[in-house]
């Protein structure tokens, strides 16, 4: 172990994308097995509701395939966005060793008790997305709360968000929470400019490293 820390840097950054790739694997897997044991039990649901699919004009083909591709569009998106996050605190923590989570105290509030910061680095409290498209309005409440509490503790909100949502009202909570940032005096970074911020304050090219374990799974599969 005092290898990975004691050479010239090199080695250590070898040593972190071995082991984001093996943490690509280890997510890979947790899917697999998860979406593997939902759609065994998906073989004995109830699928009466299969009769109003077909008043909107859906077979039972295409209602099948939309309830199976629901189910795993769910795991799909929660496995990206804690590998995502994973991923981007390893690098931090490669820059900088004390990073780590964070809970605080609500102190404008009974509930939640506290509030979690996915990455403390000194006073930067960073909350992570892979993406957000929520376009609930309660959510702009809840997490103008949770910026505040943050800056009430001292230290400066940063919210990295790496894929921007499409459509029009997800689009305008964006905005809002990104209002919300910046009227603490925090920080709001997000598409390009969110790999650009974990290459350019962590010295990882976290997005190439992504990149390039795509590829060689596309090329295992045959693609």
């Amino acid at each position: 172990m005092a290898e990975k820390f004691n050479m010239n840097g090199v080695i250590f950054l070898q040593n972190l994308i071995q082991t984001i790739e093996e943490l690509a694997v280890k997510y890979a897997e947790a899917l697999n097995a998860k979406t593997v044991e939902r759609v065994e039990e998906m073989q004995g649901d109830d699928n009466s509701h299969y009769l109003i699919y077909q008043v909107l004009g859906i077979t039972d083909q295409e209602g099948n395939l939309i309830d199976l591709y629901q189910n795993k569009g769910r795991f799909l998106y929660k496995y990206a966005g804690s590998f995502l996050e994973e991923a981007a605190i390893l690098c931090f923590q490669y820059k900088f060793p004390q990073a780590k989570k964070e809970k605080v105290e609500n102190t404008l509030g009974s509930r939640p008790r506290t509030f979690e910061i996915d990455c403390l680095v000194e006073n930067n409290a960073y909350e992570i997305k892979w993406r957000d498209a929520t376009t609930d309005g309660d959510h702009i409440t809840k997490e103008h709360t949770r910026v505040k509490v943050i800056q009430g503790h001292g230290y400066k909100p940063i919210r990295i968000m790496f894929y921007y949502p499409n459509r029009g009202q997800a689009i305008k909570i964006q905005k809002t929470l990104e209002t919300l940032y910046l009227g603490v005096n925090g920080e709001y970074i997000y598409g390009d400019a969110a790999w650009e911020y974990i290459k350019s304050t962590t010295d990882v090219d976290l997005k190439q490293i992504l990149t390039n374990i795509a590829e060689k799974k596309q090329k295992e599969r045959g693609l």
